[in-house]
Order: structure tokens, then sequence, then C-alpha cells
């Protein structure tokens, strides 16, 4: 590391926010081959995964931020997102759209982004959540790793949170473009790549969020 005398940070600076990212519902209704997104392998494993990180935040008084990738039926809000590799997908009204409820455990008390982009930063009212909530880190789970995981960690850094990922549970559009992406984070900050049992743990000794009644 080019940077030798960088202060190690602990896991969870201040107060934390687990952000679950773009686990829908099609994750566990359509096939691989159906999917208008590649997957790399075990891809729904590693969603089912970030379930642990969500019950730990819970039990541990973290708050839990789902956000969800939405699109309007004319594609008018695409923009530029059609020019790679994705197909269209996450449209208004289908069900595969919807946040996976019931693997997820959703409950009334958390809190919904809805995202037209990638970054759960932009163009949502994501900042002002976590301003009231008064966060300081981001613990980041769900997909993928090398578009909306990757594209909000970076927001967040340059936010100035710490920003942390769950590398056990999310999973990118391959492996090659998964572990890149994890390395490209890491780079940002240093110890921002933590396995889902460290999170956990650090849960335990963290600040709790006071949250609004």
């Amino acid at each position: 590391m080019a940077n030798s005398s960088s202060e190690r940070r602990d896991l969870i600076e201040g107060r934390a926010a687990l952000i679950v990212i773009d686990i829908q519902a099609s994750t566990f209704i359509d096939s691989s081959d159906m999917r208008a997104i590649d997957n790399m392998p075990g891809y729904k494993e590693r969603m089912e995964r970030a379930r642990l990180a969500i019950d730990a935040a819970r039990e541990c008084g973290i708050p839990v931020i789902f956000i969800q990738e939405v699109h309007r039926p004319d594609l008018v809000d695409f923009g530029r997102e059609l020019d790679g590799d994705e197909d269209i997908h996450c449209l208004e009204n289908d069900p595969g759209t919807e946040i996976a409820k019931k693997e997820m455990g959703f409950l009334a008390t958390d809190y919904l982004i809805r995202k037209r982009r990638y970054s759960a930063f932009f163009g949502t009212d994501f900042e002002i959540l976590l301003r009231g909530l008064k966060v300081d880190t981001l613990l980041l789970c769900g997909g993928l790793t090398d578009v909306c995981v990757h594209y909000t960690f970076v927001d967040g850094h340059q936010s100035d949170y710490y920003c942390r990922v769950i590398e056990d549970c999310v999973a990118g559009s391959g492996l090659e473009a998964h572990e890149a992406s994890l390395r490209a984070m890491e780079y940002l900050q240093s110890g921002a790549r933590r396995s889902l049992d460290e999170v956990i743990t650090a849960m335990s000794g963290a600040t709790k969020v006071r949250v609004p009644t």
C-alpha cells in the first residue's frame, strides 16, 4: 500500500446503517437465463445470505435501508443505461421489481429509497435520510457489486461516509467484475472489504441510532 501512514479505521465508525441494494423479487423468480442482467454464479445464494446481516442489524438497533431500482414503463428515465450490456429491467408494476420482501424479511419500519440510476445517492433523498439518522458508516450488501454497489460506495466515499462492503453478501455481473470492484473499493478506503462475520461482530458493539418517533 502506497499510503503506509494512513490511519486504520474501525469497521464501524460512529453510527451505522445497513444499506440493502437492489435485492428485488426477480432474483428469486427468474432463472439465470431469463434475467435482463448477467449474474455471476451463486448470485441468489449471496443475496439470501444478506438476510443474516439484516436480522443482525435489527437486533443491534441499526437501521436497515432498502434501495430499489425502478424505471417507468415508457423507458424515459433509462438514459444511457441501455447503451451497455443490460437489457430493459426493473419496470414499474412488474412483480419482479418489488423488493424481495419475504426473502429479506422487509418490515414497515424499514426505510425504502427508490432510484432511477445506479447510485443510491443520485437523484434521491438518500442523503437526507442518512443525515436525519446521523449515520457515519454505510454497510453495503446486495447487487451488482460492479454496478449499483460500487457506484453507491463511490458516492458515499465522496460524501465522506465510512463505507464497508460485506463481500460475501454482494455479487456481480461476473466473477472477474465482482472481484475487480471489491479491489477498487478497498483502494478508496482501506478495510472496506469485510466478511459477514466481521460485520455482525462489529454491529453488536455499535452505537445505536435513535430513530425519531
